[in-house]
């Protein structure tokens, strides 16, 4: 049976991790909500060049076809309900605003409204926070959700890889965070300590 999962956009830097996420999701045979925040729309434009992200844009025509678009300001979706069973929500990237949002529980939009449906629903929630340096606040709103069963991954790729291209690096945060929903994937980013194709740790 195919993975249902929820992926959130928003205005923290890192496009390419949320393009590659929807097309490894989608070639990994899950069924994919999609929100894009208003932030997270102008991302794709300032990053990526993409003036009008959709999931034909974004994935490429074939992998759209499992990606559902969802109205960031509409509550009411279904997305909002804990009755509409997901096997996972992964934010990424995770802006600090959001992280915020989240941790009050304010579900004020469908991000932060979903993010608390899996909480309350004890689904699996993913935060892929990406802002540097990390203030007090973000790291008690990080210890608040993570405390309510959220699971903060931030985009840090590992380099015992070998890392040859940027692609890599996204590959590497790709890979780990479809482990967490349990989509399959063919990415090479697990450590293997024999040291062959997978690369050994330098030094």
């Amino acid at each position: 049976m195919s993975k249902r999962i929820v992926v959130a956009v928003t205005g923290a830097s890192g496009a390419c991790y949320a393009r590659r996420l929807l097309q490894v999701l989608s070639a990994g045979g899950a069924e994919v909500h999609l929100v894009m925040s208003p932030y997270g729309r102008r991302l794709f434009a300032d990053e990526l060049n993409l003036r009008r992200p959709t999931p034909e844009t974004l994935a490429g025509p074939e992998a759209a076809r499992s990606i559902t678009v969802h109205p960031y300001r509409d509550v009411g979706a279904k997305l909002a309900s804990g009755s509409f069973l997901t096997d996972g929500m992964i934010v990424c990237p995770c802006s600090s605003n959001t992280l915020g949002e989240i941790a009050s529980g304010t579900g004020a939009n469908l991000i932060s409204r979903a993010a608390a449906v899996h909480l309350k629903e004890a689904r699996r929630l993913i935060l892929v926070t990406r802002e540097m340096p990390i203030s007090q606040i973000e790291l008690e709103n990080m210890l608040r959700i993570s405390r309510a069963g959220g699971i903060i991954c931030p985009a840090s790729p590992g380099f015992y890889m070998l890392p040859k291209r940027i692609d890599d690096l996204v590959d590497f945060v790709v890979g780990k965070l479809c482990d967490l929903v349990g989509v399959s994937h063919t990415l090479h980013t697990r450590w293997n300590p024999e040291g062959e194709s997978s690369g050994r740790p330098i030094g």
